[in-house]
């Protein structure tokens, strides 16, 4: 192994920087001493786990290499890939469409009754509704609202 020749507070003077802001640098990025030093597959995979965990299962491991790139962990994309599929750690499948609502069908329809008339002359003449649910990392979230088409101010359970 290859050391230095100059001391660290020389290389921090000519460079510009205080050897404790250049210390806590090294503390904090965790990146080895050695530009040569490999990190063993075991530490690998913690980190793999971490960003992975960060994006709630949303990165593959293209989008997960390049996390561990900006987070200052070299390392190969392909030693990345295969950690990843023999853990079978892989990015969340997107869902598919599932249509909510079914147009065709033999039920009555409700009349129109406003005839596309938005602009009731009196309150409490003509409301509308509509509901739509709000994904949350705790589940699904619905929300409701009710408005008066005369002032459009909300219903608040009165």
């Amino acid at each position: 192994m290859r050391r230095n020749t100059q001391p660290v507070s020389l290389s921090c003077e000519v460079s510009g920087v205080s050897t404790s802001g250049y210390h806590e640098y090294r503390r904090r990025s965790g990146t080895p001493a050695q530009p040569g030093k490999r990190i063993g597959n075991n530490t690998l995979l913690v980190h793999i786990r971490a960003v992975h965990a960060e994006s709630r299962g949303e990165y593959g491991w293209p989008q997960v290499w390049k996390q561990l790139l900006i987070n200052g962990i070299r390392v190969g994309k392909e030693q990345v890939r295969k950690l990843m599929h023999g853990r079978g750690i892989k990015a969340r499948g997107k869902r598919k469409f599932k249509a909510t609502t079914d147009s065709n069908h033999s039920m009555p329809v409700a009349p129109i009754l406003l005839a596309r008339d938005f602009s009731p002359a009196a309150p409490n003449m003509a409301w509308t509704s509509d509901v739509t649910y709000i994904a949350t990392d705790e589940g699904w979230l619905y929300l409701a609202v009710i408005l008066d088409l005369f002032n459009e101010r909300s219903w608040a359970g009165r």
